[in-house]
């Protein structure tokens, strides 16, 4: 390689290849020189990277202990100058990449304590407070950790599922079920959305619409495909849609729903993916876990794969009865096996299945053998304009990021 000649280089087009970057790489670059540092704070880049970087389908994980527990916090014991004994709270995750299986880690202890991750899009993360009651939201990207504020919901709730869908000019965010009925009870009842755009449009929350009769929501994020909220319904086994331009939900017929174990949906390259173990004891049927995708009619699902045997016989004896989360990105599945951190990656356009090696930074957080992994579709940019769009919204209640 010649020195004089790649010295040479025109900055455009060295700022092209940069924007082309991996996030990894893009921050390891930028200790090279002052102009390069600053190349995050450059108006001219940023619109740069946003027309050419390319989308990278990968996930992030974060650790907990509990299958309902979104809290993912360790208490560390320091001390400070005077020698006094103090509490810091420290939050990490951990960014995946399945294309050439690297795990990184990523503090998000700028995110102020009692907030737990929820969903995720468009390169920001959503975090909703842990107590019950009015809800408030924060949107953050962990790359930059920048932190932006949503108005806090109108309903009391306590574990509600939340649906977020962030596109390069509007944000929409929908909470859904749990509703708190008394201090001691909560019912799905309702729906809250948010919605801000570019165009000058926004309801705070003002929208509201009714949950389907007798509903079993599941607890935690729903799956956007396209312009819907997914979610699964239980007792029995259905998934429901929720239109974000209607605000109205439907119900969706599950397949083989009576057989059903642990179903799960998922997004993977703009459809919607249904993941569960089907078991027919009565029948002379091996059990197995498969793949069915929700046809454009919006109510039929057609079966596009199913795990080998041998491997599915493997799987089920690691998960031991406990059932498995799911998460999809691009040509992606990841599938959690509860109560470890054992994760199996599927590849949907090579058919290939692979158990993941875990990352040295989560065997090295927790010594509990109950600690496992729950995950998101995370799409890691360096810049996300659309957050600029809340600073137009004046939040009646602002909760301080210091307190």
């Amino acid at each position: 390689m010649d020195t004089r000649l790649w010295s040479k280089l025109p900055q455009t087009l060295i700022d092209r290849v940069l924007a082309f970057l991996p996030p990894p790489a893009f921050f390891r670059a930028r200790c090279v020189c002052k102009r390069w540092y600053g190349l995050l704070f450059s108006n001219d880049f940023l619109e740069l990277y946003i027309q050419i970087s390319p989308r990278r389908h990968w996930f992030l994980f974060f650790k907990h202990k509990s299958l309902k527990s979104y809290i993912y916090r360790n208490n560390n014991i320091t001390s400070d100058s005077g020698g006094k004994t103090v509490t810091a709270n420290i939050c990490e995750g951990y960014l995946f990449d399945p294309y050439d299986i690297a795990w990184y880690r990523i503090s998000f202890s700028f995110v102020p304590s009692g907030f737990s991750p929820a969903a995720a899009s468009g390169g920001l993360i959503c975090w909703v407070s842990d107590e019950a009651g009015a809800k408030s939201i924060i949107l953050c990207n962990p790359l930059i950790g920048s932190l932006s504020q949503l108005p806090p919901t109108l309903r009391p709730r306590f574990f509600p599922s939340i649906g977020l869908k962030v596109g390069p000019s509007s944000i929409d965010v929908a909470v859904a079920g749990d509703d708190l009925i008394s201090p001691y009870a909560v019912k799905n009842l309702s729906t809250e959305s948010f919605h801000i755009d570019a165009g000058g449009f926004y309801s705070l929350w003002g929208t509201t619409s009714s949950l389907p009769r007798l509903c079993s929501l599941e607890s935690g994020q729903m799956v956007c495909v396209d312009d819907r909220f997914y979610s699964m319904n239980y007792n029995p086994f259905s998934v429901l849609a929720y239109e974000i331009a209607a605000n109205s939900w439907c119900k969706i017929q599950a397949p083989m729903r009576r057989f059903l174990r642990s179903p799960r949906l998922v997004e993977s390259m703009g459809k919607l993916i249904l993941v569960a173990a089907v078991e027919k004891s009565k029948l002379n049927v091996p059990k197995s876990l498969r793949l069915w995708r929700l046809q454009p009619c919006g109510t039929t699902w057609i079966e596009i794969e199913r795990m080998p045997q041998q491997l599915y016989l493997q799987f089920a004896e690691l998960g031991g009865g406990h059932g498995f989360d799911c998460v999809g990105h691009g040509e992606f599945i990841a599938i959690i096996i509860r109560g470890s951190i054992k994760v199996l990656l599927f590849d949907i356009l090579r058919k290939m299945w692979q158990w993941i090696h875990p990352c040295s930074c989560i065997n090295g957080v927790g010594d509990d053998d109950d600690d496992e992994l729950h995950g998101f579709a995370y799409e890691p940019t360096v810049t996300t304009p659309v957050t600029g769009l809340l600073d137009q919204i004046t939040i009646p209640i602002f909760q301080s990021f210091s307190d």
